[in-house]
């Protein structure tokens, strides 16, 4: 069952990913969803800060990927934005290589069909001119059997 929650700030939407990331375990893959600028890094943010890391987190659009290992549980965030094939994505074998942590892809809607039956789409949409966000968790696989309601 989906879940939606509506933050009016950016302290709201990175307090988010502090509670959410109490829901993380090894192996979990979520996929982050939204246009430029709809709260996915700062939200990723929030997850790291939740999970213990003290690392400045920033867009891996430049880089594909990076690797937090100083938290609870390692970290990977990575942004598919500028992979320009499934192949490509493929290669990165992120699932095997966050199998000991958590996995947090941007712009991984692009490439969701490549993606493990278990995962969690968290979809980022502005509404209004301002700061307000409706972030739209939906599970697959076994998140189904999480309760999402914790986070409202």
């Amino acid at each position: 069952m989906s879940v939606e929650i509506r933050t009016t700030s950016p302290d709201e939407t990175l307090a988010l990913g502090r509670r959410f990331a109490a829901l993380l375990t090894a192996g979990d893959i979520v996929v982050l969803a939204g246009r430029l600028g709809s709260g996915k890094t700062l939200f990723a943010s929030g997850v790291a800060s939740g999970l213990g890391i003290r690392e400045q987190i920033t867009s891996p659009t430049f880089l594909i990927e990076k690797v937090y290992r100083d938290g609870f549980l390692p970290l990977i965030h990575a942004d598919m934005y500028r992979l320009s094939s499934i192949g490509e994505f493929e290669d990165l074998e992120l699932a095997d290589e966050g199998r000991d942590g958590a996995v947090l892809i941007e712009w991984g809607d692009t490439i969701e069909d490549s993606l493990p039956a278990d995962r969690l789409v968290i979809r980022f949409d502005i509404d209004g001119d301002g700061d307000e966000r409706v972030i739209s968790f939906t599970p697959h696989g076994t998140w189904a059997d999480r309760d999402l309601e914790v986070l409202v």
